[in-house]
């Protein structure tokens, strides 16, 4: 497919209703998502807030139109895993296969970086045997980007009328090093 020359930014509060639009399809359509229905704007709009007190949430667009986006979030919620983060990324359903996926998650990872981050994870539906809901197209994107599969869970998420199961990957990005225990917030 061709390669769209786009734009990565930092999202905006008004970017909220062009993602939530991005994400209802994944909730609605797909199991990459293991949402049933999609949240209001407002509480979409929340867990962007959320995200960005702390994390990067970019945008790709091309000639002003919003393609897809990324975010970074806590990969638990204890101090100890303060250098590692879980990272998200959804584009528009007619927009895959352009490069934007690699182009937002490398931004991301970048951003990541600077911050101290040292392992990325990356929480995947997988199914048993694709479907018309799910593929294996996120573990592939993963993998070229240098994730390896790190973990399974077993038939976890029900949807659709079917059970799917999901992965955890993880990238190393940086040197684990001695630390002292008051190194991250």
């Amino acid at each position: 497919m061709e390669q769209i020359c786009a734009n990565v930014r930092k999202a905006r509060p008004e970017d909220a209703p062009r993602l939530l639009e991005i994400y209802s399809y994944y909730v609605e359509k797909t199991a990459v998502s293991f949402e049933y229905t999609t949240p209001s704007l407002s509480e979409f709009k929340t867990r962007m807030d959320n995200v960005m007190k702390k994390y990067p949430y970019l945008v790709i667009e091309d000639n002003g139109k919003i393609l897809g986006y990324s975010y970074a979030g806590p990969f638990a919620g204890r101090a100890a895993y303060g250098w590692s983060c879980e990272m998200t990324i959804y584009l528009d359903k007619d927009e895959r296969r352009h490069g934007l996926g690699r182009q937002l998650y490398e931004t991301l990872e970048e951003k990541l970086h600077q911050m101290g981050i040292l392992n990325l994870y990356a929480c995947i539906g997988s199914p048993e045997k694709e479907d018309e809901f799910l593929s294996n197209d996120s573990e592939r994107f993963h993998s070229r980007l240098g994730f390896h599969r790190a973990g399974v869970f077993h038939k976890c998420g029900y949807k659709f009328g079917r059970w799917y199961n999901m992965i955890w990957m993880e990238k190393i990005i940086g040197e684990h090093k001695s630390i002292s225990e008051e190194g991250k917030n």
